[in-house]
């Protein structure tokens, strides 16, 4: 018990150092792809140690891309009070932030290979609950690497997960019964954007499995749609797709459609990205102590630096 709490206090530290970091500004080059990815014209070239840009798109639609967000959302979800978890309202909360190692540009502005550090904590919050019963928290972290060349990019990740209970939830009653859960995993996309279009397909393989019913093989594949980046405001929209074997290879299926605002960079000052979507859900859950569980779900979300 004691190493395990070192290996998360470790975690913990780590993911709070990077939230401390500050936002990637925002990029300059005339090529950048319209999901807001992009590197600065003086860091263009050559290799740059502790680059601030990112030049592989975050996920729009996927539930655990590292990312900051709140959502409010409305659906099924099992709970000890209601084992149907029909009509629950749970608040769901993100903080994510990815930190730049190294980059090795390529021969265009906006093309080369990065090394990254990503950490990103999903908690999940019971609002039918008196005291707003935290449930369930996954913390992730991981080591990136991504590649840029036109409009192909890919990332292959190898990062840790581990997954607690809420102390409120386990004292809901004596007979909660929790998991020891944690997993490494590596993970692979590739990505290819087509104007506005973007589609991506990979998958992942997981190891040192605990418990060992957790998927040791995971498919992923999504489509996204943004309008453009003309303008301070454009319309953002994608799937994702998630299946495994435990699960007869039944997709777990995330869609968000939303408005994305921007303020433009001034100087060196970063940009500031928020987008509101609605947001739906339906297939294995997501968050880690309830992943042999089947949830579905709509809502709303306020989403940060996107």
């Amino acid at each position: 018990m004691t190493d395990r709490l070192r290996r998360n206090a470790s975690i913990a530290l780590a993911i709070l150092l990077l939230m401390m970091t500050r936002s990637a500004q925002a990029q300059t080059i005339s090529n950048a792809p319209r999901c807001g990815t992009g590197v600065h014209d003086a860091d263009a070239e050559g290799t740059v140690l502790l680059p601030e840009d990112q030049i592989f798109c975050p996920l729009l639609a996927d539930p655990k891309d590292a990312r900051s967000f709140l959502s409010f959302l409305r659906g099924t979800f099992r709970s000890l009070d209601d084992p149907s978890g029909k009509d629950t309202t749970i608040a769901s909360v993100g903080l994510g932030d990815s930190f730049g190692l190294v980059r090795w540009n390529g021969p265009t502005p906006g093309e080369g290979v990065q090394l990254d550090v990503i950490g990103s904590i999903f908690a999940q919050f019971d609002l039918g609950a008196a005291s707003n019963d935290l449930i369930n928290a996954d913390y992730i972290i991981g080591l990136p690497l991504t590649f840029r060349r036109s409009g192909f990019s890919s990332r292959v990740r190898i990062y840790h997960q581990s997954s607690h209970l809420g102390d409120e939830y386990l004292l809901r009653s004596e007979d909660t019964e929790r998991e020891n859960l944690s997993f490494e995993s590596l993970e692979f996309l590739a990505s290819q954007e087509l104007g506005p279009l973007r589609v991506y397909a990979g998958g992942e393989l997981l190891f040192r499995r605990e418990p060992e019913t957790l998927p040791a093989k995971l498919l992923h594949a999504g489509v996204e749609l943004r309008s453009g980046r003309a303008g301070p405001i454009q319309l953002v929209g994608g799937v994702d797709l998630k299946a495994t074997e435990e699960h007869d290879w039944s997709p777990a299926t995330s869609a968000r459609l939303g408005l994305e605002a921007a303020r433009r960079a001034r100087g060196d000052h970063p940009a500031r990205l928020v987008t509101l979507m609605l947001e739906f859900y339906q297939g294995p859950s997501p968050y880690g102590q309830f992943f042999q569980d089947d949830i579905s779900y709509l809502g709303v979300g306020l989403h940060f630096g996107l």
